[in-house]
């Protein structure tokens, strides 16, 4: 691998990139926890006390910090960077917070990119779906791919647009989530969870609810407070569309409700037929 890359945040993203891409020594890693410095090491990059060390050489920075953090990475960290490299921001934020972080990035010397992650890093690992946008999202798109993520697409020169289609996209995905928890709760203090979702699966065929139902509660029990952050960063970008963001902010307030507290949900029975209710 030719170029040298930096990791600015190592949690679940940045680990599985690494164990998956193979990069050890060819990536260098920093996170604010020290505790983090013992994973870096399991996945064989270089783990740096400092993001100074992470970031001088780096040609490829890829941020990968938490939501509400993503800005202040940029503004703390641009300073680091070498004239011209490449700086990723591969967080789920909305496109004003992410054009406020390309202008501090860019102010420095660096080019700054938006980039979109579609999909959980597992199992998709380096086949994970990402957007990428700015004027450099070119450049980035190859160095992107000469560091083994293959599943990418530039979506345009201007920062924000990656972020706009992940943030507005979220508003569904998540919010589907958020709606199912109400959902089950409703329905197990009703005593009727069961049919509610035989009601559902007579509905709609696609997916068994019974299983849909589990995996977006475990979803939202695992990683509430991070998709709450998220949630935010769209309802920020759908004030800043003129729309009021009225399930959006409903939805940030589930998925933190949620956190750490998994729902009840009935194992799918034995097969049966109900009439569809609308």
């Amino acid at each position: 691998m030719d170029i040298r890359i930096a990791l600015i945040g190592f949690g679940e993203a940045g680990s599985t990139f690494a164990k998956a891409a193979g990069w050890e020594a060819g990536a260098l890693a920093y996170d604010v926890q020290p505790a983090r410095r013992a994973v870096m090491e399991e996945a064989g990059v270089i783990a740096c006390a400092t993001a100074d060390c992470a970031l001088g050489d780096a040609d490829l920075a890829l941020s990968l910090v938490t939501a509400d953090s993503a800005l202040d990475a940029a503004r703390d960290f641009a300073g680091l960077l070498r004239p011209g490299a490449l700086f990723c921001d591969m967080n789920s934020v909305s496109p004003e917070t992410k054009r406020a972080a390309a202008r501090a990035v860019e102010a420095a010397g660096a080019r700054y990119v938006d980039v979109a992650v579609l999909a959980p890093v597992n199992p998709a690992r380096m086949n994970v779906p990402l957007l990428v946008a700015g004027a450099a999202a070119d450049d980035a798109a190859q160095a992107l791919l000469a560091a083994g993520f293959a599943n990418m697409r530039v979506v345009g020169a201007e920062v924000g647009r990656a972020s706009a289609i992940k943030m507005i996209r979220s508003v569904m995905v998540k919010g589907i989530e958020a709606l199912t928890a109400e959902m089950m709760l409703a329905a197990n203090a009703a005593g009727v969870a069961e049919d509610v979702l035989a009601s559902l699966d007579a509905s709609e065929r696609t997916q068994s609810w019974f299983e849909r139902a589990a995996y977006n509660i475990e979803r939202m029990a695992t990683h509430g407070i991070r998709r709450a952050a998220e949630m935010e960063e769209s309802a920020k970008t759908l004030a800043d569309l003129g729309v009021e963001p009225m399930m959006t902010n409903g939805t940030v307030r589930r998925q933190r409700a949620q956190a750490g507290h998994p729902i009840e949900t009935p194992a799918k029975p034995a097969a049966r037929t109900e009439g569809t209710v609308a």
